[in-house]
């Protein structure tokens, strides 16, 4: 396997996770039983099933409803991602910009997870800008 089929895999892992937050399926995330989540220094995920039911049924996800922009890096194991959740109303077209650093291990399971997150505001697409 070469490096970039190993990023590719490292990348679809970390994506995997960022649909879950619109679709509130967490069952094609891999996530390492030993998983946890930080938001700006805080642990908001205790582990993998915790990080997987949050997906599935937490309340702060549900307001989630797109993500847009979506780019990723890999430094070794590391995927920094960043992109633009849109949240609910959808009539108020908000968007709040996401960046989100995941540690994926030599079996593509998510180990760690760090984000931060901007607040929502009023979002026009980049091409709509002008």
């Amino acid at each position: 396997m070469t490096s970039a089929d190993r990023d590719q895999q490292r990348v679809a892992a970390a994506r995997a996770y960022v649909d879950a937050l619109v679709s509130h399926d967490p069952s094609a995330v891999s996530l390492h039983p030993d998983c946890t989540r930080v938001e700006f220094g805080l642990r908001t995920g205790r582990n993998g099933p915790h990080i997987a039911r949050s997906l599935a049924r937490g309340p702060q996800f549900r307001l989630i409803h797109r993500v847009s922009d979506f780019t990723a890096t890999v430094d070794g194991h590391s995927v920094t991602t960043r992109y633009v959740v849109h949240v609910r109303p959808r009539t108020l077209r908000l968007g709040a910009p996401v960046s989100e650093t995941f540690v994926v291990d030599e079996e593509n399971r998510i180990r760690a997870i760090v984000a931060r997150f901007g607040l929502p505001r009023p979002y026009l697409a980049p091409h709509a800008q002008q």
